[in-house]
């Protein structure tokens, strides 16, 4: 354990982050001091938030610092301490960043239970994007059983898990996705009960004959047109669930506004933006849920890991905005430091 390399902003991309946006760092490995302790990094999560936090403007998190090494939710393992709390060998998920190793002062880190799930299930189900599907669905969403539940971006991250929530709930659940694969593998693989295909069918028609009811709670990870054609497929007291918008992180000019927005006005409808972290006291519970449901059959956790080195971090994350993957986007780096293997 000699050298730590971190991936660190060099200049604010214009669209789709490119090689010259980034840079590597070599440094020696920290020492923990007082009430510290070292992590070495083993996964590392990809979220298509990150784009947003490159960005010099206002949001529920100040932008990533030109220099700063690239915030990142990450698992591994604590080799060095002087933490009681966070002994060397205990496994631990927190807001590492992209790099070899990190150390921390133990806030806002959680000690991965293996009782629950692995590592890995600790980036997707049991972590940020699991818990983001569990509040915005059920705190947020409110679905009954009976209700029409359609997911934007449904074979990614929240959406899948979002799906498979409403599913065992006792909803009917329409998921939208990118091309043939996806949509096949939302329907046979996670439980959906409907499909539909963005880049080869028109989605607001194909709504309207899929929820010829309307829609009862809308989960939008995509924004744009998507959630525009939407909001015209409302059914009376809907729920909006406004979780992302990955159409939109890229774009290099305003995007327009969604043009539909008085629907919410005919049918009373509700549409809400919310932050995982404002359910911080309640996500023991959550997990204890959602692993529950994993080990009993009832939802799975699908990952798409993508082992390699930290230094492919750039263009790993770029497999988010291609959508060149399924579930969780995990790169695992634990194959390439000091011959440690996963």
């Amino acid at each position: 354990m000699t050298q730590n390399t971190s991936i660190r902003l060099a200049q604010r991309p214009n669209g789709l982050p490119v090689a010259d946006d980034w840079a590597q760092v070599a440094e020696p490995v920290p020492e923990p001091g007082a009430n510290e302790f070292v992590v070495r990094i083993s996964m590392i999560s990809l979220d298509p938030a990150m784009r947003g936090w490159l960005d010099d403007r206002p949001s529920y998190l100040p932008p990533v610092g030109l220099g700063d090494v690239m915030r990142a939710s990450a698992v591994g393992e604590i080799v060095a301490s002087q933490h009681r709390r966070f002994p060397v060998g205990a496994w631990v998920e927190g807001a590492f960043g992209v790099q070899e190793f990190a150390v921390s002062n133990g806030r806002d880190v959680t000690l991965v239970d293996p009782s629950l799930g692995t590592p890995s299930m600790y980036l997707g189900l049991l972590g940020s994007t699991g818990l983001t599907a569990y509040f915005g669905l059920f705190t947020h969403g409110r679905p009954t059983a009976g209700d029409t539940v359609v997911v934007s971006g449904a074979a990614g991250a929240v959406g899948s898990t979002v799906g498979q929530l409403a599913r065992i709930s006792g909803c009917r659940v329409i998921g939208i996705a990118g091309g043939p694969d996806k949509c096949r593998y939302v329907v046979e693989e996670l439980g959906f009960d409907h499909a539909i295909d963005y880049k080869s069918e028109r989605v607001r028609p194909a709504l309207a004959t899929a929820c010829p009811n309307g829609i009862d709670v809308y989960f939008d990870n995509v924004g744009g047109s998507i959630l525009n054609a939407a909001l015209s497929t409302l059914a009376m007291h809907a729920r909006v669930v406004i979780c992302g918008a990955i159409s939109q992180y890229n774009a290099e000019t305003p995007t327009p506004g969604p043009s539909n927005y008085m629907n919410l006005l005919v049918r009373r409808a509700t549409m809400t933006g919310f932050l995982v972290f404002d359910h911080s006291a309640e996500y023991r519970v959550a997990r204890q849920r959602l692993a529950a449901w994993k080990d009993d059959g009832l939802i799975t956790a699908p990952e798409t890991i993508v082992a390699g080195a930290v230094t492919d971090f750039p263009e790993a994350l770029l497999r988010l905005f291609s959508g060149d993957n399924l579930g969780k986007l995990i790169l695992d780096i634990s194959g390439t430091k000091d011959g440690h293997q996963s």
